[in-house]
């Protein structure tokens, strides 16, 4: 379909008579309102909504209320007068929340001189600068939203009864609700067609379903009755639709009524739509959006003018530190860069006038803090978004500190510690004028404040304005790190060189595990670290999943303990789980030789029993005017004690604590560092480069092709932060895997205990190149072999397909997907209710890559299956479990807007994929949109292998599984193309058969901006 001609939409002519584009519509861009005449359009434009819309964008800006869903005149006044007014208030109690609320601003539509040299493009939600104006109305994303409005306005006006014909509602054939085992001999709905007008002669021409030329379709439709006869005034005549599947998922067709008017001669068309939700009514009734959903719109935050410092935590001095450490503000060229244009825009300007040309050994330090800043700014943004504006603040029995409701705080969203900073402004205060608290405490839904002894505004009839500020402890240990006076080329960018002369070493070790005496490659890295000498490059220990990479990493330490006694080894984990676990593995030493570190933010709970000997405590008042109050916070030893333990165990952040209380560079004879593929390099360099000398050997260990670290900006993203030192390193010639260096830079473990070989297959293929081998305990791999719920008996994987909805509630952008929950309940309680096969809440593991999804399995299993793990991708890196249940959530109907970004988001990254389907060792259960998840080749190429197999049920491909899978995408493309084709079709066919001139709004489809890290995980650093 052409697009609509520029001239015509402006002015309403086109002197042009051989003009290719359209002159049948007009679109009010201010409005969004698309209009399908000329006297339609001109009727808008004097009407009271224009003109309304028009006094609004006027000014210097548009506020947003977020209780009315609607905008608002900037200004104290208007503002004012807004909330006050009846309608806000009658809104602000039907959601429960106080009228009193702060208007919302949009940052991306408002800029500073938006009074001037700005147009406003209804269409795509945007202040356009005036010179780009022309450009913005040929661009591709505003053709796009033009194409579709018009399309929903051709649909709007076939919907519509004509002629003196009415057809029943939509609301009839809308079928609700029904479990799959009453729609497999069938469901019926019926529409009735009423010929309204007494002299009128009309014939039912044709009633068909849009999808029968398509594909095979589960609704059938009789209407032999009463097509091709005449409609008589005032007698109904019923058409019936049936459905019939035993599938559940989301299902809906479009029913096209052509009728003729005999005394006109004109044929014209009513389009009706038929839905079904088959499913678990009880699921879908419980689970369902509280609320609409209402975008999130960033608020511009004014400026801090003045901050009243709080009162710091006791644990802030609970570690004697003797290294100051220095603050790394941003600088100030780093914001200019940041805060204009595209993604790729703040990209090249990075590249181009802040980032060094070369990245070397002489210029690490200034790339790395560079990337640093620019994730730090962007983090500090998205804290933005958890701002509270009518927040109430308690103080507590003991009186010293002020209580503050936190929602999200148990999901880590946001995620809080001791000795963070919350700062709040009593509503009224003077502009710019803030308190800063402390946090002392954090329970599960509060934590507690401490304020400078000035504030005095915690009356509980109060209400506050709530910042979270970024803990910046965390980014000034990795600044301090990399300004460390260490070049070390040959830990950093190491060359043949260093590798010169060099040979995988050979020799006879008796392991303390036995089961690694009989794995080559184990023996081989366990061989290499002892053989490590002065000025060795680091030795990479590489295990793909469920290898043995913490198993060997153990095995090493120990055996350098056993060849030198006086050997000093730190060892780090990205997170406390994963340091906890070597720890944990290391017990057999003595508390004197073993030192577990953690923050002093640390919760006590949180600590394994097993590790209780081997830390330390330290008492500290809470309160100098209570003599008695005290309480304990982790810390360390006297230096003469620290400097005696034999392995001192940590996070990669925490590892700072040796730098900070003196311990000197090059006591550490070893620093490991296990799953480094998910630390960032300045997090690894807090141990490297603060630690190491010539004479320091560095062990890595960990899988580039798994979870990459947590970087919150795209920027930063597409300038490798998320490359971490080990995946960095990996892609040097030194460590590759085609290389001779087998032995000398890194060793590839290959047998995996943990998976079925058809579980095992298509990743080992994909990401090894086939190069694992399995090693599992068959009694494990093979315990559901037999399962009666598997498609095909042998193969434990199942795809189930499902064609469902994906939703979003209230305030949160992430999304949820009734239709997979309730699988994935249904699935869980076959597995616990199969008694040939027992199966505990601790075997199985549910990933949901969006926060709203886990949330909502977690309600419905909290009845069947409470102690369930269910959590994210990230959540489960580095954990098994003989069951692993995946949902994949996303379920887009709108194929015209499908694209790789907006649909699946981070449901294709590959590193997630490969995570998300090597946790399982005997069963793996996949739980999707096959229509969905087919746009990307990873996915396509997995679905293709579990149909092939046989372990394929549900709802059936639409593509050919058979067909090589192109490595280069583009099906999302083709089907948007396709459906776009299709849509112009249906359009034109429309057209044809109906000339009714009445205008129909139409708003077009909005794209997800600004969500990519709703569902991205907080980083905890201590």
């Amino acid at each position: 379909m052409p697009a609509l001609c520029p001239s015509f939409k402006t002015t309403g002519v086109c002197g042009n008579t051989a003009c290719p584009f359209r002159h049948d519509i007009r679109v009010c861009e201010l409005c969004s309102v698309v209009c399908s005449s000329e006297a339609w359009y001109q009727s808008h434009l004097a009407g009271r909504a224009h003109r309304t819309r028009v006094r609004q964008s006027a000014g210097v800006g548009i506020a947003h209320c977020t209780v009315c869903r609607t905008i608002v005149p900037a200004g104290a006044d208007a503002w004012s007068i807004h909330i006050r007014g009846r309608v806000h208030q009658a809104n602000a109690v039907a959601l429960g929340t106080a009228p009193d609320v702060q208007p919302q601003f949009f940052a991306s539509e408002v800029p500073e001189n938006a009074s001037s040299g700005f147009q406003h493009c209804g269409l795509c939600r945007a202040q356009i600068p005036q010179q780009s104006w022309s450009a913005h109305l040929a661009g591709q994303k505003h053709q796009k939203k033009q194409r579709f409005a018009a399309y929903q306005a051709v649909v709007g006006e076939a919907t519509k009864d004509k002629h003196g014909v009415t057809v029943s509602p939509d609301e009839a054939l809308d079928l609700g609700i029904i479990d799959s085992s009453e729609t497999v001999n069938g469901t019926e709905g019926r529409l009735i067609v009423t010929s309204t007008v007494p002299t009128a002669r009309v014939v039912f021409v044709s009633a068909r379903l849009v999808s029968d030329n398509i594909v095979t379709t589960p609704w059938s439709i009789n209407g032999n009755a009463v097509v091709g006869r005449y409609l008589v005034h005032g007698r109904g005549c019923p058409v019936t639709v049936k459905f019939r599947s035993a599938h559940d998922g989301h299902y809906e067709d479009r029913i096209e009524f052509v009728f003729e008017d005999v005394a006109l001669r004109q044929r014209f068309v009513i389009v009706r739509f038929t839905r079904i939700i088959v499913g678990d009514r009880a699921a879908y009734d419980s689970l369902k959006p509280t609320a609409p959903y209402i975008p999130r719109i960033r608020l511009r935050r004014e400026p801090e003018t003045k901050v009243v410092p709080g009162d710091a935590p006791p644990a802030t001095n609970a570690i004697p530190y003797v290294v100051k450490l220095q603050p790394a503000y941003i600088p100030k060229n780093i914001a200019p860069s940041m805060d204009t244009g595209s993604t790729r825009d703040k990209v090249n300007a990075v590249r181009s006038s802040i980032l060094p040309t070369v990245l070397d050994a002489m210029s690490h330090a200034r790339h790395f803090k560079t990337l640093l800043w620019i994730e730090e700014k962007r983090s500090e943004e998205d804290l933005e978004m958890y701002d509270e504006h009518d927040a109430q603040l308690i103080l507590n029995e003991s009186k010293k500190h002020c209580v503050l409701a936190v929602a999200g705080l148990a999901e880590k969203r946001p995620s809080v510690l001791i000795g963070d900073r919350i700062l709040v402004q009593m509503h009224g205060s003077e502009k710019g004028h803030w308190y800063e608290g402390y946090v002392h405490f954090v329970h599960e839904k509060e934590v507690g404040l401490r304020f400078h002894r000035s504030f005095s505004g915690y009356h509980p009839a109060r209400r506050y304005n709530v910042r979270f500020k970024l803990n910046r402890i965390p980014l000034m240990r990795q600044h301090q790190a990399l300004d460390a006076a260490l070049r070390g080329e040959h830990l950093f960018f190491p060359l043949p060189r260093h590798i010169s002369g060099l040979s995988a070493p050979q020799g006879i070790i008796t392991p303390y595990n036995p089961i690694i005496a009989s794995n080559p490659a184990q023996m081989q890295a366990i061989r290499s670290i002892l053989s490590m000498k002065e000025r060795s490059v680091p030795f990479v220990v590489f295990g793909p999943p469920g290898t043995g990479k913490t198993v060997t990493i153990v095995e090493a330490i120990r055996q350098i303990l056993k060849s030198n006694p006086n050997a000093r080894i730190l060892a780090c984990a990205p997170s406390n789980s994963a340091a906890d676990l070597i720890a944990s593995r290391l017990t057999m030493y003595r508390e004197d030789q073993l030192f577990r570190f953690y923050a002093p933010s640390r919760s006590q709970q949180d600590i394994p029993d097993a590790l209780r000997p081997f830390i330390c405590r330290r008492q500290m008042r809470l309160d100098w005017s209570q003599r008695f109050m005290a309480n304990e916070f982790f810390s360390v030893p006297d230096m003469q004690q620290l400097l005696k333990f034999n392995i001192v165990v940590s996070t990669c952040i925490s590892a700072s604590v040796a730098y900070g209380v003196g311990i000197p560079r090059g006591h550490f004879t070893h620093i490991f560092i296990d799953e480094a593929g998910q630390a960032t390099e300045p997090e690894a360099m807090v141990s490297i480069k603060t630690m190491a000398d010539d004479h320091t050997k560095v062990i890595l260990s960990g899988d580039p092709k798994q979870l990459g670290p947590i970087v919150r900006c795209p920027v930063a993203r597409e300038l490798e932060l998320d490359t971490g030192y080990l995946e960095r390193l990996m892609k040097r010639e030194l460590y590759s895997e085609d290389s001779e260096n087998s032995g000398i830079t890194f060793v590839k473990l290959v047998k995996n205990f943990r998976s079925h070989p058809s579980i095992l297959k298509f990743p080992n293929e994909r990401f090894y190149r086939g190069d694992l081998e399995v090693a599992a305990r068959p009694q494990v791999i093979n315990s559901y072999l037999q399962w009666p719920h598997l498609p095909k008996k042998g193969f434990p994987v199942i795809f189930h397909g499902i064609q469902s909805k994906d939703d979003r509630e209230a305030r949160s952008p992430s999304y949820f997907n009734i239709g997979e929950a309730s699988l994935v309940k249904s699935y869980i309680t076959k597995l616990k209710d199969d008694r040939r096969v027992r199966t505990t809440d601790h075997d199985i593991g549910v990933i949901a890559p969006y926060h709203a999804q886990c949330l909502k399995i977690r309600a419905l299993l909290r009845a069947v299956a409470d102690q369930v793990k269910v959590g994210s991708t990230e959540e489960f890196q580095g954990q098994e479990r003989r069951v692993m249940i995946i949902s994949a959530v996303r379920s887009s109907r709108d194929k015209v807007n499908y694209d790789l970004r907006h649909t699946l988001g981070f449901v294709a990254n590959p590193r997630r994929f490969n995570v998300a389907v090597t946790r399982a060792q005997a069963l793996l259960i996949v739980v999707g949109d096959p229509s969905v998840l087919s746009l990307d080749p990873l996915w396509r190429a997995f679905m293709n292998y579990v149909y092939i197999n046989g372990g394929w049920t549900g709802a059936e491909p639409d593509w050919d599984v058979r067909t090589e899978v192109r490595n280069d995408g583009g099906y999302d493309r083709e089907l948007r193309e396709l459906a776009i084709v299709d849509m112009n079709q249906y359009a034109q066919r429309l057209e044809s058969l109906a000339r009714a001139n009445a205008g129909v709004d139409g708003t077009a489809a909005d794209d997800d901006q600004g969500d990519e890290n709703v569902d991205r995980p907080w980083r905890e650093m201590e």
